[in-house]
């Protein structure tokens, strides 16, 4: 009997299944996503959703907006390979490999769904093959070349090519990465313009980067309500694309009141894809002449970091009268990974600065506060293929017909992060390298830290909930905390923004710059 790709879906990824839904492509020119002007949010500020909305969406208390209730279900995710396992002659895990490139030879004769099933044991094979008690590199080149092979033959037939297949090939070229000595072959050449392009489709896709952006625009001009000068210290601004609609929302207000004075003080400089002087300069033109045609009053700057990718505060000037606040957007699929030492340095200047509030977006991780600190690798690796089968069945739940459109996205953005996943998780067990805790985020940092929770407003949640209407049914927003919301898609968690604000004692200046990587990470 043929199962179909949701059921599929179900029975590898449990709680991730794949729906479509039919939906409207959203035609966005360039402007109208920089300034976020066509999602329908209007009301205080233009961000926040109209009062009678929120009178018909919201019950009177707080804690009650959102009827979430239960918690996502605890998955199975070893499929009888566990990360204890050994990969000698004759070990259980040897036995599966054997068993599954044996079963792999007949694979297309069956449907997708035994085809899935094998990619998915096959994967989770080689990774273990790679970081075993006896790691044996020449069975995992065995398992993914029959790995390959496997996902070519999807290639061949497009039209049956499930979210598993092209699931199994990216994680693919991932591990094969990791034997090559670090280098990923998956991006091939491409036209300057494509990487906008692929920007521009993951907008129209999916809700994973206006989400964050919005919720930490709403809590900002909500922090900075009635002041006349603002100082935003943006520490990753890439395009810029967040600031254009706050532009909009400031010069918005019905209220008779001038807009404020805006600043914004790009941190540039470091490794990994950031902006560097030049187009982090390119992309202050670009927000002062869009600042100019709306008549708003902006100015741009730039903080270097220092040694290692350490924030300095000496280069963030502060004028007097000014309300700053701190922009953290970390890792949402179309940005690189950040050091840990260098977000905690700018993390921990927030108090130094004074700042009015702290803005953060970050991935959610499944294993967080469960109090494990050692997942291993294969541990990782099991929780990046259920993160990533969720981000790509939601981008084909979405725009089940666009494959081209999801084509460049996943090869340009989602593949590349893949590998970067998948990448650290390998060093971190080879090396031991405290690239980043997987167990805590930077949220649970702040809060040991003494940073507090600035709750989020009513219009804030009801904002989140309608730009979720605007895609498919399965997102849904999570409220954990009174200051942080959770993008997921069905049960997996995806991305959250928080907000916050400084310890009450202000530490030595001179503290930070010096040990604020010991004192976060």
């Amino acid at each position: 009997m043929e199962v179909a790709v949701e059921d599929l879906m179900e029975m590898v990824f449990p709680g991730v299944a794949s729906i479509c839904y039919s939906s409207e492509n959203m035609d966005l020119d360039y402007w109208s996503l920089f300034a976020g002007c066509d999602d329908g949010f209007h009301g205080d500020y233009g961000m926040a959703c109209d009062k009678e909305h929120v009178g018909a969406m919201a019950p009177a208390p707080f804690a009650g907006y959102y009827d979430i209730t239960g918690t996502p279900p605890i998955l199975d995710w070893s499929w009888n390979i566990t990360p204890s396992s050994s990969t000698t002659i004759g070990s259980p895990v040897q036995d599966a490999v054997q068993q599954a490139v044996g079963e792999a030879e007949v694979a297309t004769a069956g449907g997708a769904d035994d085809r899935g099933l094998r990619l998915v044991h096959l994967l989770m094979a080689a990774a273990e093959s790679l970081s075993g008690t006896v790691k044996s590199h020449e069975l995992a080149r065995v398992i993914l070349a029959r790995l390959r092979q496997l996902v070519a033959v999807a290639d061949g037939a497009a039209a049956s090519r499930t979210v598993v297949d092209r699931l199994a090939a990216n994680f693919t070229e991932a591990l094969q990465g990791i034997l090559d000595g670090g280098s990923w072959r998956g991006v091939d050449h491409h036209r300057p313009g494509d990487m906008l392009e692929a920007f521009r489709l993951l907008q129209d896709l999916s809700p994973y980067v206006k989400f964050g952006h919005f919720t930490a625009n709403q809590a900002i001009l909500e922090a900075v309500n009635g002041e006349r000068r603002i100082h935003i210290v943006d520490y990753d601004i890439m395009e810029g694309l967040q600031w254009a609609g706050l532009m909009q929302a400031m010069v918005s207000r019905n209220d008779g009141i001038p807009p404020p004075r805006l600043r914004i003080t790009a941190v540039v400089g470091g490794s990994g894809g950031r902006r560097s002087p030049v187009t982090a300069l390119e992309t202050g033109r670009r927000l002062s002449a869009f600042a100019a045609s709306l008549g708003l009053q902006f100015s741009f700057g730039q903080c270097r970091l220092g040694e290692e990718e350490q924030f300095r505060l000496a280069a963030v000037k502060v004028t007097k009268g000014e309300a700053v606040v701190l922009n953290c957007v970390l890792h949402p699929p179309h940005l690189p990974h950040r050091p840990a030492a260098s977000v905690g340095s700018f993390l921990a200047g927030a108090a130094t600065l004074r700042a009015r509030v702290v803005t953060l977006v970050e991935e959610e991780k499944e294993g967080e506060g469960s109090g494990d600190g050692d997942m291993g690798f294969v541990g990782r690796f099991t929780e990046e293929l259920r993160r990533y089968s969720a981000m790509l069945d939601s981008l084909e739940a979405g725009f089940p017909m666009e494959e081209k459109a999801r084509g460049l996205v996943e090869r340009l953005i989602i593949g590349p992060r893949i590998a970067g996943a998948v990448g650290r998780a390998y060093r971190q067990r080879e090396e031991g390298a405290l690239l980043e805790k997987e167990v805590h985020g930077w949220g649970e940092r702040m809060a040991a830290a003494g940073f507090g929770r600035v709750r989020l407003s009513v219009f804030n949640l009801c904002q989140a909930r309608l730009l979720l209407g605007l895609f498919n049914d399965g997102y849904r927003v999570e409220e954990v905390d009174p200051n942080k919301l959770v993008l997921c898609w069905k049960s997996c968690r995806l991305f959250s923004a928080s907000v916050w604000s400084v310890p009450a004692e202000q530490p030595p200046p001179s503290s930070c710059s010096a040990d604020c990587g010991l004192l976060w990470v």
